[in-house]
């Protein structure tokens, strides 16, 4: 009998350790096919922060063109799938098993940079997932649309039709926008929604980022990637904050073509300084470096200074455009194509042009033509 009691008690010992254990890891399965195969390439999970990329794993296609990941979700959040590099479509990554079929390589003979919309077999995340990727393959036709009508109407004698397709691409606008927002409303509960937060950036949305917020806090108010969210707003309002006119740039010190001096704000203390941030392969930064000479000639001698900060990623391109553009200030190139430095100065697209006065102070950004012109008559023409 105590035998018996003895035993008992150890199963029931082992029935509770299993109970309260911790759940195993989360794990989720992402197959389909891919129907025109290009095995050169392998199929890839992606995941993107900001301008870092970070592959999470590939897998080869199986002999009779399907695939299959097992995938372990450490962080939920949007993935993207590339399919061969010829087709990508993001997910969202939790707890549901996705099928994702894929046609793969172009098989036309003329090859035009427009897929097909992939659609996810998941559950109610991904369906949200799907609302958003249908919404921007839509936008994208409609560019298409917008193109060729205003294309048309270019050969016509018609003033008003001329006005109305150049209309188009804001109607486009316009019509995803509010689509996007449709989606933002009515499916607040889904944890995927907070994909839509980043795209709500009118004063406007404020009402509506805070009623997701609050409907996934409802839901979870330690859910972790609201919670990462939230921190990376408040990380953001304070780099913005950095780069409000009034504040002093934040400093950097980069090195010239010989590396044999480095060149960052600081060294400019005392005149007034203007950053341009630019790259060989960017047109309008090389259109803008004519106008750029001119401002130069014109106020280098009351007291103005320049600094061109590349974020090429080869070296030997960025010397090439130098030697070409013949730009008569310091020039350094920034390391990792500019991603830590796009970060600190809030800018995501080129050229990005600054000016801070003899304190170090931001003075005007985003100038460009005869918005920087006018400033620079202010200060040195008074």
């Amino acid at each position: 009998m105590k035998k018996m009691r003895t035993i008992l008690i150890a199963l029931i010992s082992v029935i509770l350790f299993s109970c309260v254990q911790q759940p195993a890891d989360n794990y989720i399965t992402i197959k389909g096919k891919v129907k025109f195969p290009d095995n050169q390439f392998k199929m890839t999970i992606v995941k993107r922060n900001g301008f870092e990329k970070t592959i999470i794993d590939s897998v080869e296609l199986k002999p009779d063109n399907s695939y299959e990941f097992k995938m372990k979700v450490d962080n939920p959040g949007v993935y993207t799938l590339d399919c061969q590099k010829w087709q990508s479509v993001r997910f969202w990554a939790e707890d549901e098993d996705l099928e994702i079929d894929f046609r793969g390589r172009d098989t036309a003979k003329i090859k035009i940079k427009n897929p097909p919309f992939v659609y996810i077999k998941g559950g109610p995340n991904n369906e949200v997932m799907n609302l958003l990727s249908f919404n921007s393959y839509r936008s994208y036709q409609g560019m298409i649309a917008a193109g060729k009508i205003m294309y048309q109407a270019s050969k016509s004698d018609s003033k008003e039709w001329k006005e109305s397709a150049a209309e188009g691409y804001n109607r486009n606008y316009v019509q995803t926008d509010a689509y996007m927002r449709y989606v933002a409303k009515y499916y607040a509960d889904r944890n995927s929604i907070i994909s839509v937060l980043g795209s709500l950036r009118k004063e406007s949305d404020q009402p509506l980022k805070e009623h997701i917020i609050k409907t996934l806090e409802a839901k979870n108010p330690n859910y972790q990637p609201l919670l990462d969210y939230k921190k990376e707003m408040a990380e953001a309002k304070a780099a913005r904050e950095k780069m409000m006119e009034g504040k002093v740039a934040p400093d950097f010190s980069f090195p010239t073509k010989k590396g044999d001096k480095n060149y960052g704000p600081k060294d400019f203390r005392g005149k007034y300084v203007l950053i341009d941030f630019w790259a060989s392969w960017c047109g309008p930064c090389r259109q803008e470096i004519p106008h750029l000479k001119k401002e130069y000639e014109k106020y280098h001698g009351k007291g103005l200074e320049m600094l061109s900060v590349s974020i090429d990623h080869s070296k030997n391109a960025w010397m090439k455009a130098m030697r070409k553009e013949k730009m008569p200030w310091p020039q350094v190139q920034a390391p990792k194509s500019g991603k830590d430095i796009m970060k600190e100065y809030q800018f995501s697209g080129i050229p990005f042009i600054v000016l801070l006065d003899k304190e170090g102070k931001i003075v005007g950004k985003n100038l460009r033509g005869e918005k920087l012109e006018k400033l620079l008559e202010s200060i040195f023409d008074k």
